[in-house]
């Protein structure tokens, strides 16, 4: 058992939880893949190298190669990794960011990425401003025939829509959950007709409250410098870190009544009513049950 500092107690053994193992996770760069590496995912050591993963003890592990990472799942998923459709448009820029480590459940993570109310006051002058708060109306829902959570129809005012348009307007946004420990962000590109750029989190959960995060982009964007990019989604990342790390209780609450939502939570709502029904619990306040 771990202490974190907010005094929450936390089991850092492997999980039972069989949602949470019998998912694809993203465990590192295929550029940082030269040599083996150990890392956890849910509470597990394993070790991950060119076109491998093993379990401590040497037991081999399924592995793809997707989007710049190779991937990996402690249990048997029901599926492939999902499918990111602009990846295959060879006239869009990729553009990894880096992974960043977080003090927190990967869960929360991912709710952070789907609130739009916090732009204003954690990326003010970037992804929101004051006294542009408010959250229109927006639609959630959750697709059973591919067993994700959408929000669609999302505007917000942005006062800098990308790293080289300044001037403020009402970003036209979709949200996509596709795995528990995944979430997207779809945005449309001004003067495009309708074309989107394409943003990924893919989040390691490490331990319970305890996980690494990292950002891809497939962008129509082609005047901007790769360094450019980069920076400007990393400034964006690291606030947001700042946040979910001091966030309690630090796992993701699931009781009924435990925060007290409003009408623009409505994809936070959506995507716990989906956790809760995949049982998952891994990451949440929800005590784990060992289900044989």
């Amino acid at each position: 058992m771990a202490q974190p500092n907010n005094g929450q107690m936390i089991d850092m053994a492997r999980t039972t939880d069989k949602a949470a193992l019998n998912e694809w996770y993203a465990v590192a760069s295929l550029t940082d893949l030269d040599t083996s590496e150990d890392t956890l995912l849910l509470g597990q050591k394993i070790t991950v190298g060119p076109g491998q993963s093993v379990t401590c003890d040497g037991a081999p592990l399924a592995v793809r190669e997707k989007y710049g990472c190779l991937w990996t799942t402690l249990g048997t998923p029901n599926g492939e990794i999902f499918d990111i459709e602009e990846a295959a448009e060879t006239t869009r820029r990729f553009v990894p960011c880096g992974w960043v480590k977080m003090r927190a459940s990967g869960l929360r993570v991912v709710e952070n990425f789907l609130d739009m109310a916090h732009f204003p006051f954690v990326h003010a002058d970037i992804l929101g401003s004051e006294p542009h708060t408010e959250v229109l109306h927006y639609t959630t829902e959750i697709r059973r025939d591919v067993d994700e959570v959408w929000a669609t129809n999302c505007k917000f005012f942005q006062p800098q829509m990308t790293a080289t348009r300044p001037e403020g307007e009402f970003a036209q946004l979709v949200y996509r959950v596709p795995a528990p420990f995944i979430v997207m962000l779809y945005r449309t590109v001004p003067d495009t007709d309708g074309m989107q750029d394409a943003i990924a989190l893919f989040i390691q959960p490490m331990e319970e409250g305890l996980c690494r995060a990292q950002p891809v982009m497939y962008l129509t964007d082609q005047a901007s410098t790769h360094t450019e990019l980069l920076r400007f989604e990393q400034v964006i990342f690291l606030q947001d870190r700042i946040i979910v790390e001091n966030q309690r209780p630090l796992l993701l609450p699931m009781e009924p009544r435990s925060e007290i939502p409003t009408r623009a939570d409505g994809s936070s709502i959506a995507y716990r009513r989906w956790l809760k029904e995949k049982g998952l619990t891994y990451g949440t306040t929800l005590p784990e049950t060992d289900v044989a």
